[in-house]
């Protein structure tokens, strides 16, 4: 296989989660822009023009069309799976007797060592039909099976982990967790250990693989998780460049929510006669959440019509999305004066800020988050009753991505977005 076919390489504008994805340590990204006068002029008024025929306002409003979700039946259970005894145990003592689909039929490819090309919604176990096959041939120690994995979030960086943590727990395994916005030193000292797994996302990955702290010849196993999302953020080129520095890779799982006939030739240059396993269509639509625009005419305050919605009694758990870190500080001042407990989430809050707003948001703490686009990618939170768009986003997939939030694990969702 050749590592270094290249991407299709249209660099998208990095949005802002990427662009501080290092925790903003550079001057770069450190940098303040320029703020900008209040009055549209004729670029702000070209700028608009241009979301408006990118996104079909007649695609914001749509009933929901509510599907009978098939459930599934396993046929066998963890017990009945090709898994040593140790495995089999972790997996007991997590509550874990059978597999979800996704797992059931990846499992056995991966424990045989084959490239797997996986497509499912969150929430459907991809985690661990990834982690516990290779933690079985780890503690097997038959073979070097050191394993990357990249992720396009924090947050979902920090899950896998987590995951890999509890799993391996009495198992003598270790592994690295590298993200943005934590402190690099940290980073730099747990490298000096061996890492069965490292899990991270892009930009502190090739941070440190160009400090040469970073040596990625020895990892033989690549996992590339929520692929459309990295590749909608930006991260293409990091991926490409980091999978190059794996020399010796001899097997590459790819999950994904979303594929669309762009990414077959990024596909192609990463796999080796995958298997394929799709437990979804791999098309986002959004057809199951209820959308709606709510239109603000010029004598009416917009702030005071969000209030209004939010007094409502079903909007319970609302995630908030503006285009800008400057707005959604303001939203979040602002909602806070007025009596309505919320944080906020964007790519200049530290780690720990973000994790704490999204544990208070998952604890029902808050009634509102609000954030920038980082969100759609990095949250996974099961019953968020409403999505709510202040500002039209700039295409309609990340349209997609934002309601996505809400609807999930087959319980109903709404989304609404701001016209005027």
């Amino acid at each position: 296989m050749n590592n270094s076919t290249p991407f299709r390489n249209k660099r998208k504008r990095r949005p802002e989660s990427a662009a501080s994805e290092n925790g903003g340590n550079s001057n770069r990204n450190n940098a303040q822009p320029k703020r900008r006068p209040q009055t549209a002029g004729p670029q702000t008024n070209r700028r608009k023009a241009q979301v408006l025929k990118t996104i079909d306002i007649g695609l914001l409003t749509k009933a929901a069309i509510h599907t009978e979700a098939k459930a599934f039946t396993p046929v066998k259970t963890f017990a009945e799976m090709n898994l040593s005894p140790r495995v089999q145990a972790a997996l007991r003592h997590k509550g874990y007797t059978h597999p979800t689909e996704i797992q059931l039929h990846t499992i056995e490819h991966l424990l045989d060592g084959r490239d797997v090309l996986g497509v499912a919604q969150t929430g459907t176990g991809k985690t661990g039909a990834f982690l516990i096959p290779l933690i079985d041939r780890m503690i097997e120690g038959r073979e070097n099976v050191q394993t990357l994995v990249i992720v396009p979030t924090r947050e979902l960086a920090l899950q896998v982990s987590d995951e890999f943590r509890t799993l391996t727990n009495g198992l003598q395994l270790n592994s690295t967790c590298l993200i943005g916005g934590t402190n690099i030193n940290r980073d730099i000292f747990n490298l000096r250990r061996k890492s069965d797994l490292i899990v991270g996302t892009p930009g502190r990955l090739l941070d440190l693989a160009n400090r040469g702290l970073l040596k990625l010849g020895g990892y033989p196993v690549l996992i590339l998780d929520e692929f459309d999302r990295m590749l909608d953020m930006g991260f293409a080129p990091d991926v490409q460049r980091l999978t190059n520095l794996m020399t010796n890779r001899r097997q590459t799982l790819l999950f994904s929510a979303t594929v669309d006939k762009t990414q077959k030739r990024m596909i192609d240059a990463l796999l080796n006669n995958p298997v394929e396993v799709r437990i979804s269509t791999g098309a986002a639509t959004g057809d199951h959440i209820e959308q709606d625009i709510v239109r603000v005419s010029p004598d009416e305050n917009k702030f005071d019509v969000l209030l209004g919605m939010l007094s409502g009694g079903d909007f319970e758990k609302v995630l908030l999305f503006a285009e800008t870190k400057r707005t959604v500080d303001r939203m979040n001042k602002m909602l806070k004066k007025s009596g309505v407990t919320a944080d906020q989430i964007h790519g200049d809050k530290s780690q720990g800020a973000r994790q704490r707003a999204l544990d208070s948001f998952k604890a029902g703490k808050i009634q509102v988050l609000v954030a920038t686009d980082v969100a759609a990618r990095g949250i996974d939170v099961s019953d968020v009753t409403h999505v709510i768009n202040y500002q039209i986003p700039q295409t309609y997939d990340s349209y997609l991505h934002r309601i996505g939030r809400t609807g999930r694990a087959g319980k109903q969702g709404k989304a609404f977005t701001f016209v005027n």
